[in-house]
């Protein structure tokens, strides 16, 4: 499972899914929706509106270590990734493996070149180093790249990829695998949650410097170190057309808000969105957006990737690094 769909759900596990009130059915347009709103426009091409007021938590690419095997330059090697990964590049190293059908390998080891990421790295104590991958592309890529990083400062680093978070973070808090790409947001709360409790007040926010702040407090006291964290992020989201952002001058959330809420407007997501905290009813709270429509399709996934293409709804909820935007 990708690491936002725990958020996109209400991380139920932290007690989020009770945050804000449901949403409307959204099969028709509410009698309590004014202004024209805007039509959908179809286009090959999308893009993605910044969360500019921050409704969704902050899920920045981060490495996790085993703080028994964190030495200063270990760290700094990880570093390199994430100083290099913007949410432009994460797009496209997803679509490198996604759409052109290049192996995690390969589109790590052209990444490398490219962004000439193992210059200037200084060796380490050695040894080796054992990453632990989770089971979808992006994560694996992420891994590679590590792999890769990692070898150039002396040690003998090694991928296995692991499945999901309830299973590889004992491993990574015991030692078993020293190494882990996470996103901040997700293990913040995901460690909070086992900390704390599933009721625990929520630690993560859209702020990525308070988020990761909070995330070496708690996972420092589970044995864990953090590498910088990255501008790339793999987080709810919503895309347009690039006809449509062109057509309406939109940019951000705030001027799609300003410019469509009403009843012409069609809000795509899964089945979920119009009673989630970080969909339908994020928007309507943080934005004041209000829609026409909503059409139940899927999490960020290809219904809702071909539906803005067709033309069939204005903005829908993606994630952030798919490849398919790129």
């Amino acid at each position: 499972m990708r690491a936002t769909l725990g958020v996109l759900l209400g991380l139920a596990t932290v007690g989020l899914a009770a945050c804000g009130d449901e949403g409307s059915s959204g099969t028709k347009a509410p009698a309590t929706v004014s202004g024209a709103g805007c039509a959908p426009i179809a286009g090959d091409k999308l893009v993605l509106l910044t969360d500019d007021k921050q409704l969704q938590l902050a899920d920045n690419v981060i490495a996790a270590v085993n703080t028994k095997v964190a030495d200063p330059e270990l760290i700094a090697a990880l570093d390199k990734v994430s100083d290099a990964l913007t949410p432009e590049k994460l797009i496209q190293l997803n679509k490198a493996v996604v759409v052109d059908r290049k192996t995690s390998k390969v589109a790590a080891e052209d990444f490398a070149k490219a962004e000439n990421l193992t210059a200037g790295i200084a060796k380490g104590k050695g040894g080796p180093i054992k990453i632990g991958a989770a089971d979808f592309a992006e994560n694996a890529t992420l891994g590679a790249l590590y792999e890769i990083v990692l070898d150039a400062a002396g040690y003998d680093a090694t991928v296995q990829t692991i499945g999901k978070r309830e299973i590889y973070y004992g491993q990574l808090t015991k030692g078993d695998i020293q190494v882990v790409p996470e996103y901040a947001a997700t293990i913040t709360e995901h460690i909070n949650g086992l900390t704390n409790g599933k009721d625990a007040k929520v630690l993560a926010s859209g702020d990525v410097d308070k988020t990761v702040t909070a995330l070496k407090d708690i996972g420092g006291k589970a044995g864990l170190s953090f590498s910088k964290a990255s501008k790339a992020n793999d987080q709810n989201a919503f895309a347009v057309t690039t006809a449509f952002a062109e057509k309406n001058g939109v940019k951000t959330l705030s001027d799609f808000a300003a410019k469509c809420s009403g009843k012409d407007t069609v809000l795509g997501g899964p089945a979920e969105c119009p009673q989630r905290p970080f969909c339908q009813v994020g928007l309507e709270k943080t934005y004041n957006l209000q829609v026409g429509k909503f059409a139940s399709l899927d999490a960020g996934g290809p219904l809702s990737l071909d539906a803005l293409k067709k033309g069939t709804v204005t903005l829908a909820l993606v994630f952030s690094s798919d490849g398919s935007l790129g």
